[in-house]
């Protein structure tokens, strides 16, 4: 049964929270020190969507918009939107200087501000997992797809970013695997506070951490929500750093010891 706090974590409550990360959560990626973004996560995605030119879309936790900026990029008419009204300002802001057509919104993903059918795609880059009633938030985003349409999201790897977890590292403080548990512990709304380990430490000093909401399921959990949603799962990925990217940042190497992420894209029943 959830405690107390955990039943307060709703969307509005998720929203303030993010409000409170923005700045530094903004700062720090546009300055670059989110690998596992920028290295990983963001091409692996982009590799995986299909062609979107000239397709009108609904980017879900926009956060500051780097990501809708990309599909942008690809020919997409984009509506984006986050909770956090911070990240929205910000990701307007960038909208004013390089003009992408993107319209940006406050918004929570568990009560969409449109009509049924109204986009032929939605995407969410690693926001989801921090959405409270994910069910709701997969039907809402089904809700607004046109017939035929797809929603593709990341995610962290539900079997192994569980509740419990812990890196184990070898001699030489290599990681080598990954100790982790209550996997079946499906907590709800708990606090984790970090911030990205290859900023420098003066702006470490500068920035609180962030304190970030999670909201854990099993992978069957998430599939049966995609199947209640009458959604079609049609491709998934688990990404991990490349050669490259390891020789840049050896950090990233761990990406390879379990799997951190997954990627799903599913599709709306045309009939």
């Amino acid at each position: 049964m959830a405690t107390e706090s955990e039943r307060a974590i709703d969307h509005r409550a998720v929203g303030e929270l993010w409000d409170e990360n923005a700045e530094a959560w903004t700062t720090l990626t546009r300055l670059g020190y989110d690998k596992y973004r920028d290295h990983i996560n963001t091409p692996a995605f982009l590799d995986m969507l299909p062609d979107v030119d000239g397709l009108r879309g609904l980017d879900v936790g926009c956060g500051e918009g780097h990501n809708t900026r990309l599909v942008a990029q690809r020919g997409a008419r984009l509506t984006a939107l986050d909770i956090s009204g911070r990240f929205v300002r910000y990701a307007r802001e960038q909208e004013a200087r390089d003009h992408h057509g993107i319209v940006y919104l406050r918004a929570s993903a568990v009560a969409l501000p449109f009509a049924d059918a109204a986009f032929d795609f939605a995407m969410a880059t690693m926001s989801m997992m921090d959405v409270p009633d994910q069910g709701r938030a997969i039907r809402e985003a089904a809700r607004v797809l046109r017939p035929g349409g797809f929603f593709q999201f990341s995610i962290l790897h539900p079997c192994f970013m569980t509740p419990r977890f812990k890196w184990v590292l070898d001699e030489n403080g290599q990681r080598v695997a990954m100790e982790c548990g209550d996997y079946f512990h499906q907590e709800q709304g708990a606090i984790e506070e970090w911030i990205f380990g290859s900023a420098p430490d003066e702006l470490k000093e500068r920035f609180e951490k962030f304190r970030i909401p999670r909201f854990f399921h099993t992978l069957s959990t998430w599939l049966n929500m995609l199947t209640a949603a009458d959604l079609i799962l049609e491709d998934s990925a688990e990404p991990y750093a490349s050669d490259e990217s390891i020789a840049i940042h050896p950090k990233l190497a761990s990406t390879r010891v379990i799997a951190c992420f997954l990627h799903l894209r599913c599709r709306k029943p045309t009939a």
